[in-house]
């Protein structure tokens, strides 16, 4: 696996990030990933965005690979995590920023966008719905309870460590090949990059407690009022989801002024990875400067 740029490290919000860097200037994309990802989760779409002329940082989330681990669960809350965010932003110095989330990384998106506390120029969320309507399905879905049986067995102490933690994070690897509509895509190379940072001491302690705070915080935050988000935004979904259902994205337009929403039939939670080439053709399609947009329209 060829790694598209460069590991560094990046203080921010009192901890060490460890950041997959490429290209260069004041135009900066920030890649969030999901849960049990990694940087490289990102390694198709680093080399478009650094052609569409972004500075590309795809850190490693609080708790994932060498960005540091806090010990407690509520060392994850959503403001912390959004916190972590702003803080990037600051350390980048760029004058002009795009949020891209998956998953996790997308949920952080959204939170962000509706209150942002530096300005963002485009948002891009890939499977993940928006917060109201993932609440909504919930309380209201059977079918989506079902779906989302993991995050309840996530509450439950040192068990779900244990059992993903087991033969070297085996069940971490077969998660992603298992779900992926095209396993060939998931090849050992970062399989083994999966599996070794849910390996490492503490890791997946870290990344289950992002779903132990939010749930702790989930009342708060479903009282809490929605504002509009006035952002661009590019919201990509794969159909072929197993643990997010399509009907989830049913309503977004109300939540946002400006959606375009795509969705990709038989392609899998993992959409970045899973089917980078229409990924990345609706992402330059979006990203790419306006002058190049209204060519590529006539």
């Amino acid at each position: 696996m060829t790694i598209p740029g460069e590991f560094i490290s990046v203080r921010a919000n009192g901890l060490d990030f460890e950041v997959l860097s490429a290209g260069e200037g004041d135009r900066l994309a920030l890649c969030l990933h999901g849960f049990p990802e990694h940087a490289l989760s990102w390694r198709h779409q680093i080399p478009l965005l650094v052609s569409l002329g972004y500075r590309v940082w795809a850190p490693n989330l609080r708790g994932y690979g060498n960005t540091t681990r806090p010990p407690n669960v509520d060392d994850y809350t959503i403001a912390k995590l959004l916190d972590d965010v702003t803080a990037l932003i600051d350390a980048s110095t760029a004058t002009s920023v795009t949020l891209i989330g998956h998953d996790w990384g997308g949920a952080l998106c959204w939170f962000y966008a509706m209150r942002p506390a530096r300005p963002v120029e485009r948002l891009v969320i890939m499977n993940v719905p928006h917060p109201k309507l993932f609440n909504k399905a919930l309380r209201s879905s059977w079918r989506q309870r079902l779906r989302s049986w993991y995050m309840l067995f996530f509450q439950l102490p040192r068990l779900p460590e244990w059992a993903l933690g087991r033969d070297h994070a085996r069940s971490i690897g077969e998660m992603f090949r298992r779900s992926a509509t095209d396993p060939s895509r998931f090849g050992d190379d970062i399989i083994a990059v999966y599996r070794d940072q849910a390996s490492r001491p503490g890791a997946l302690g870290a990344m289950i407690n992002w779903y132990r705070a939010a749930r702790r915080g989930r009342p708060a935050h479903a009282r809490a009022p929605t504002p509009r988000i006035e952002i661009p935004t590019l919201m990509l979904w794969g159909e072929a989801d197993t643990a997010l259902g399509k009907e989830t994205t049913y309503g977004t337009g109300a939540y946002v002024s400006d959606l375009r929403l795509h969705y990709l039939p038989g392609v899998s939670h993992w959409v970045q990875q899973d089917a980078p080439e229409r990924v990345n053709e609706l992402l330059g399609a979006f990203l790419a400067p306006a002058g190049v947009r209204a060519a590529q329209a006539t």
